[in-house]
């Protein structure tokens, strides 16, 4: 009997707190609303205590909405003759509210079966029942240890789908986190976060603002009480984390930015790990805008839309301006409340490196690196590259040095792919005479780039070729790379104005 393998669609009134019912004791009949996808019925037992659950109003079966297999129906069908009439007995008087619910089942211990406790978990949970009596029953076998795997994943089912009819109706937020806090008091402790749960059904009922207003209502209950239903239980970094990282998979990267800035503002502190979090959201924002950028370029080449103006120009640089200062101030927020926590500076550090090559700002970039190996966080050799050429493409000169350094003790197959990756920088920045140089270097070092490379650097200094100086340039890398075997002989044209006289070299 698998009762629980998929969440139930049952449902839940507004959070009630149990310490209010146990004061006052309510009857609590709501208007459940079940959605069918397949059924286990367990029809109650034709005797003596089924005429009294006519009297009371009951229904003869206890039905509850799962997915089953068919071994399992007929099991189930098997064991309807199975239930005692202490099952009966039980419900009647749990119904009644005469005595305390842990009374009443201490009285009957002995004559309840582990089914039975399931089934009368499902019948309290059921349309037009007493909610109240299902937490009473959970918490009973709690303190009894008599909740097994399946009762647990039972009365998992029940409470989330009594926090999706919560959604569903459009209640409060608080009413929301009242029923996560009586799940808590009962000692319903699932093996997943249920704020993250929660969330999750905010987001795929499309109703993200409510999860918003549900993420401050549980941070100002943290803030206030303490509760342990809030604390972080993931990498995600608690509610806010969760919530930006849900935004962010959906690609709402300047949302998820937003989320966590306004809670830090108003007051309310998420966890260290939401910052980390956002600044992940702030570098794809970064890299998709470069994304456009590109494509802007590639349909302005092609004709199809006009150059873009200086007014234009200056927005997009602003916007991407904001991105990184705003990134620059969760680093600071994270560094503050993670201080005690090595890995999430060193991630810091890692974001801020990712947000300054995305935006293409190389002396940025070679800080971070220096300071996440300050951070035990060793850059990746790679990252080192990326950071070179994107120095190497704006003529960083003494940075482009300082990589340069670092290069030249690395064995040959290293070498030729961070040179490579220095010489594109070169190319990306228009500058052809110190991409050639670059690949004079390779060549005389015996590490021969690759065509595609050669065949940019000859592009670019053939577009050049007018002026005397890089006429010289140009001869002396035709005949460095026909000598090393890469190119077949070079016939150089060259017409002098002055003497009206053309110049034909065999190189």
């Amino acid at each position: 009997m698998a009762y629980a393998r998929a969440f139930a669609s049952l449902t839940f009134s507004p959070a009630i707190s149990l310490r209010r019912l146990r004061l006052f004791r309510p009857k609590l009949h709501r208007s459940y609303a079940a959605k069918h996808v397949s059924r286990i019925s367990c029809n109650l037992k034709f005797n003596h205590a089924a005429g009294k659950f006519r009297e009371l109003g009951l229904s003869r079966s206890v039905e509850l909405d799962q997915f089953v297999t068919s071994e399992e129906q007929d099991d189930n069908e098997a064991a309807d003759d199975e239930l005692g009439e202490g099952f009966f007995e039980a419900i009647e008087e749990l119904e009644r509210m005469a005595r305390e619910p842990s009374d009443i089942l201490e009285e009957m211990n002995h004559r309840l079966s582990s089914r039975e406790l399931q089934l009368m978990l499902v019948y309290f949970a059921q349309e037009g029942r007493d909610s109240w009596c299902t937490l009473e029953v959970f918490e009973w076998l709690k303190k009894e240890n008599r909740v097994d795997e399946e009762i647990m994943e039972l009365m998992v089912s029940i409470m989330c789908g009594w926090v999706k009819k919560l959604i569903e109706e459009e209640c409060d937020a608080a009413q929301v986190f009242d029923l996560l806090i009586e799940m808590d008091f009962v000692g319903l402790r699932p093996g997943f976060s249920m704020m993250e749960k929660v969330i999750a059904l905010y987001c795929e009922m499309e109703k993200k603002e409510k999860a918003v207003l549900f993420v401050k209502e549980a941070l100002k209950r943290r803030d206030a009480s303490g509760y342990s239903v809030v604390g972080s239980e993931s990498r995600k970094g608690g509610p806010t984390g969760y919530l930006a990282w849900k935004l962010m998979v959906d690609g709402d990267y300047k949302k998820a930015v937003d989320l966590v800035v306004e809670l830090r503002v108003s007051g309310l502190k998420p966890e260290a790990y939401s910052y980390l979090i956002a600044m992940t959201a702030i570098v794809k924002e970064l890299n998709c805008l470069g994304k456009t950028l590109r494509e802007l370029k590639r349909f302005i080449r092609a004709g199809f839309v006009a150059e873009v103006d200086d007014h234009d120009r200056l927005l997009i640089e602003k916007y991407q301006s904001e991105l990184i200062s705003r990134g620059v101030e969760l680093a600071s927020w994270a560094v503050e409340e993670g201080q005690q926590n090595g890995s999430i500076v060193g991630a810091v550090h890692e974001r801020l490196l990712a947000m300054y090559i995305c935006a293409g700002r190389g002396t940025e970039a070679e800080k971070q690196l220096w300071k996440m190996k300050l951070a035990g966080r060793e850059p990746e050799a790679d990252l080192h590259d990326i950071v070179m050429a994107i120095c190497a493409s704006q003529r960083e000169v003494s940075a482009v040095s300082r990589f340069l350094t670092r290069v030249e003790f690395m064995e040959d197959k290293r070498k030729k792919k961070s040179l490579s990756w220095l010489l594109r920088g070169y190319l990306k920045g228009g500058h052809f005479e110190e991409a050639a140089e670059t690949l004079t270097t390779m060549i005389d070092s015996g590490l021969y780039p690759e065509y595609i490379d050669r065949v940019a650097v000859m592009q670019g200094m053939t577009r050049r070729i007018q002026r005397p100086r890089d006429v010289e340039t140009y001869m002396g890398l035709c005949k460095k790379m026909f000598d090393a075997g890469l190119v077949g002989p070079c016939l150089v044209y060259m017409y002098m104005d002055k003497y009206k006289l053309w110049i034909v070299k065999m190189m």
